[in-house]
This record gives structure tokens, C-alpha cells and sequence, in this order.
């Protein structure tokens, strides 16, 4: 039993920690890792401060407005990302500047986040799901496609619908657990 807690701990601070590799970029014309990097950019030049860091902001502004209106996107430069998020498809994607979003997340197409929304680590957003209430996503939890939540999310569940409720993994197609 106490092999399992172990596991089970490791696997929590693993999920916890950013996995940067997912947010580099592969290549020039990749608008959801742009985007990434230039609201990151901005975040590291204001920490800065000073004049260095007031000029050096002026151009991720420039960076991240460009890239907002290629995603069609409307993420807030001082939004608190955690690291490893992926935006596959930032095309619609809203998030709220009081939103927070945890380590290596997942989030699709047309997602909205309203303000004081808290997502966990390590959790799956599918496409044109709606978070319209502040609220807590436990850490690798995943909302389904258009999905709308109006309730907390507990960890690993997995939730569908309008408005959104849990569904056991037996009833997955294909699932494994």
C-alpha cells in the first residue's frame, strides 16, 4: 500500500511540475505557441522593470497583439499560465485575467474561462467548453467537448454535457480503467 501512495505522490509532483518542452516552438508559423511565448515574454520584461524592462514590454505587446488577432484569441497579458500549456488550437480561446490555469494543460478551440476560475494541473479542455462560473478543475481532470460548467470538477473526473456532470470511465468508448 505504501508503494501505491508513493507512486501516486511522485506522479502528483510530476504533473506539477512544467514540462516547457511542449511550448517550444517547432516551427516559424505556430500561432498558439507565439502567442505563449510572446504573453511569457511580457510577464518576464515587466518582472524586470526599469527602462530595460518598459521597452522590452513595448515589443511583446507588439508580438502579442499580432498573434492575438492571427489565433483570434483573447488572452490577457497578465494572465497567471502555468508552464507547459498547449493551445493547439488557440483559434477563440478566452481567458479571463483572473483566471488560473496549472501546469501542462491542454485547452482546444473556442474555450471560454471567466474570472476566478482555477484550473488544476495537468488538465484537458476539449473543444468550445465554457467555464461561466468561478470555479475549481481538479488536477487532471478533463471537460468535454462544449461542455459547460457550472460546478466545482473534482481531480481525475472527467465531465460532459450542459450543464456539465461526471461520467464514469465505464462509460467512455474504448476506456481502459
Amino acid at each position: 500500500m505504501d508503494e501505491f501512495r508513493n507512486e501516486f505522490r511522485d506522479a502528483e509532483l510530476t504533473i506539477a511540475q512544467p514540462d516547457w518542452s511542449r511550448e517550444q516552438l517547432k516551427r516559424w508559423w505556430d500561432p498558439g505557441r507565439q502567442l505563449l511565448r510572446s504573453i511569457r515574454r511580457y510577464q518576464t520584461w515587466k518582472r524586470r522593470g526599469g527602462l530595460l524592462g518598459l521597452l522590452g514590454s513595448k515589443v511583446a505587446v507588439l508580438h502579442y497583439r499580432f498573434w492575438s488577432v492571427v489565433s483570434a484569441s483573447e488572452i490577457h497579458l497578465t494572465c497567471k499560465l502555468g508552464g507547459g500549456l498547449l493551445l493547439t488550437h488557440p483559434n477563440g480561446v478566452v481567458i479571463h485575467p483572473d483566471a488560473e490555469v496549472g501546469a501542462n494543460c491542454l485547452i482546444l478551440q473556442q474555450v471560454t474561462l471567466v474570472a476566478g476560475v482555477k484550473v488544476g494541473n495537468g488538465v484537458d479542455i476539449g473543444a468550445g467548453a465554457k467555464i461561466i462560473r468561478p470555479v475549481t478543475i481538479g488536477d487532471r481532470a478533463r471537460i468535454g467537448a462544449n461542455a459547460v460548467v457550472t460546478k466545482d470538477v473534482r481531480p481525475g473526473a472527467t465531465v460532459v454535457g450542459i450543464p456539465a456532470r461526471e461520467i464514469k470511465s465505464s462509460n467512455l468508448i474504448g476506456a481502459t480503467r
